[in-house]
């Protein structure tokens, strides 16, 4: 087994364990993929500033990200398709952050299904939801994810349109894949993928099938996909959604301080900036970018967390020193679940808290909740032209 001491070791063996269609899903954005890429630079633009001779014993990067104590200000994002990535994949994922003592985040677009996950962790999780037409079926999402006891609901504000993504459409991603002779052969090549999903039941995307009015088996979920997502929403609509559901309330995929101001007024408990991982609106600022000017914007109205780009314990402390109290985690996680399962995932964790401690002790920093954006040396003009 090789030594895991940065994601990237993680991301190298992810690659060479899971079929390339939902390798590719993981790993692209839309269009030319500039946003995507930009995600990630962007922190290279962003100095820390290292400082000698501070006492350095007795460091702590205990967070609390709404009012939920956390080893440190990193949450795992909601990911779809999780559970092709490996058999059980959120159920592994929840795992593992239960056990590190992060939040964790289901996509309504998992494999595994909010029951699934309830069944087989302890500790409460948070439930990501789309904004759909179908008011039954979005009662019945809260409904279901208030029984399984999830302490937050997450409603993603940016997805009313389906950004293009070109490696998806040429790979004819669909779960289970299909079965053409390009896939059956990449398949063939990924034994230990091809074992777990055999040995599982879960195959589909758990918190629809079944669940959806005219969703009963895969054949009918890329219609009614196609069909479901309201691109009509408005900020009424949200406060209807508000209205289902009584605990707290993030709002993820803020990208603009307006916006981030209306997700104030509609009662939202935290706001996510993000831009979907580039994987919707293609040249669009990264989202550490963007991050600054909304914290501004809001000052202590809500509270601000950062998601797209994240791939260290470097860029956690730069989020965190720019007004981010958590940082979400997608990509990075999901390359150790496809990587080593469940172990994995923890693995990514560790990388990332190790460099996040590090970094924030060579800064003059021995609690995270100290740290400011006196750690930073940003270029003029980093985040932009808001005017």
């Amino acid at each position: 087994m090789p030594v895991i001491t940065e994601i990237e070791d993680l991301k190298r063996l992810y690659r060479r364990r899971v079929p390339k269609m939902f390798f590719d899903y993981c790993e692209s954005g839309s269009w030319t993929e500039q946003t995507f890429r930009e995600n990630s630079s962007d922190f290279d633009d962003i100095y820390l500033r290292q400082r000698v001779a501070i006492d350095m014993a007795g460091r702590s990067t205990k967070s609390q990200i709404i009012g939920q104590d956390a080893a440190m200000p990193v949450a795992l994002a909601p990911v779809g398709l999780t559970g092709m990535q490996h058999a059980d994949g959120e159920i592994l994922a929840a795992r593992a952050a239960e056990k590190f003592g992060v939040p964790f985040c289901l996509s309504t677009m998992s494999i595994c299904s909010i029951e699934d996950v309830a069944e087989n962790t302890s500790n409460p999780f948070w439930l990501q939801v789309y904004t759909l037409k179908d008011d039954a079926f979005m009662q019945n999402l809260f409904d279901r994810a208030k029984a399984a006891n999830c302490s937050a609901a997450v409603i993603t504000v940016d997805l009313q349109l389906l950004g293009q993504r070109h490696k998806d459409l040429k790979n004819g991603l669909s779960a289970p894949p299909k079965l053409t002779p390009k896939s059956v052969a990449n398949m063939m090549t990924k034994v230990g993928w091809g074992l777990g999903m055999l040995q599982t039941k879960r195959r589909f995307f758990g918190n629809i099938v079944g669940h959806a009015s005219g969703v009963t088996d895969p054949s009918s979920l890329a219609t009614w996909t196609a069909e479901s997502f309201d691109q009509s929403l408005n900020w009424d609509r949200i406060r209807q959604f508000r209205k289902m559901w009584d605990g707290p309330l993030i709002i993820k995929g803020i990208m603009d301080p307006r916006d981030a101001l209306e997700a104030c007024n509609v009662g939202a408990d935290a706001i996510v900036v993000s831009n979907h991982g580039g994987r919707q609106l293609d040249g669009a600022l990264s989202s550490i970018r963007a991050l600054e000017p909304i914290v501004d914007a809001v000052g202590d109205k809500i509270e601000v967390h950062m998601d797209s780009g994240v791939r260290s314990g470097q860029d956690v402390l730069k989020a965190r020193a720019l007004g981010a109290k958590a940082a979400w985690i997608g990509r990075a996680f999901v390359y150790g679940l496809g990587a080593r399962g469940e172990q994995g995932v923890t693995e990514a964790l560790q990388v990332i808290h190790k460099e996040l401690d590090h970094s924030m002790a060579l800064c003059g920093h021995t609690d995270i909740n100290t740290v400011d954006r006196d750690i930073l040396m940003v270029p003029k003009g980093f985040a932009g032209d808001w005017s």
